[in-house]
């Protein structure tokens, strides 16, 4: 994309907008109520809204490589924190999206400098979940499945949080893995049976 044309780009869409609602910009001016908190990947094939179908207010964003939920990322867990004790969402996603580059590079085993301890988080996610991976002989399935479990992990580690956990009891929050897929366009829920994954571990991460 040329940067010149961002310019040109923004004046027609806000032309477009004004054409549809002249208020559109006062109303955008007044504030956001968003239901959904989505937790991405910050891959650019991957576009939150316009997967969606999602209007400017009702989806408030996060997006970092390979849509990872990590307790002392102060970013993703601000993020976290805002939208459910501030927003009050009712959904959080988290989506991850096959062809991933960031879960293919943690399955690499090369020297990334400073990526590595971020991804040594989705390497975490194989090991826990090796012997499954490892009975998959197609590298490719085998990179999509990782993308489907590391979903699944970050949904755990949002449960793990005490704002989640609260949000959960108090008012019905509620988690969901999905992924998008790229040779689609489709977006799968994961349909995790978070009871079942819990219920060993609930007395360890259980907050009052």
């Amino acid at each position: 994309m040329n940067i010149d044309s961002i310019f040109e780009n923004n004046k027609q869409w806000i032309q477009d907008k004004l054409d549809v609602d002249a208020n559109y910009f006062e109303e955008l001016g007044k504030g956001q109520t968003p239901e959904l908190l989505y937790i991405g990947c910050s891959d650019s094939r991957v576009s939150t809204e316009e997967l969606m179908g999602a209007k400017p207010g009702e989806v408030f964003v996060h997006r970092n490589i390979a849509n990872m939920v990590i307790s002392i990322d102060l970013n993703v867990m601000s993020v976290v924190n805002y939208a459910v004790d501030f927003l009050k969402v009712k959904h959080i996603i988290v989506c991850g999206h096959y062809a991933c580059g960031g879960v293919k590079a943690a399955m690499q085993s090369v020297d990334l400098g400073i990526l590595n301890p971020w991804l040594r988080n989705i390497r975490d996610v194989y090991r826990i979940h090796k012997n499954e991976l490892n009975q998959i002989s197609d590298e490719e399935k085998k990179y999509d499945r990782l993308v489907e479990l590391n979903v699944q992990e970050q949904c755990v580690n949002l449960l793990k949080t005490a704002a989640v956990q609260k949000a959960v009891r108090q008012r019905g929050l509620t988690v969901h893995g999905w992924v998008f897929d790229v040779h689609t366009g489709k977006i799968i829920d994961l349909k995790i049976d978070f009871d079942d994954i819990l219920k060993n571990i609930r007395e360890i991460y259980h907050l009052d």
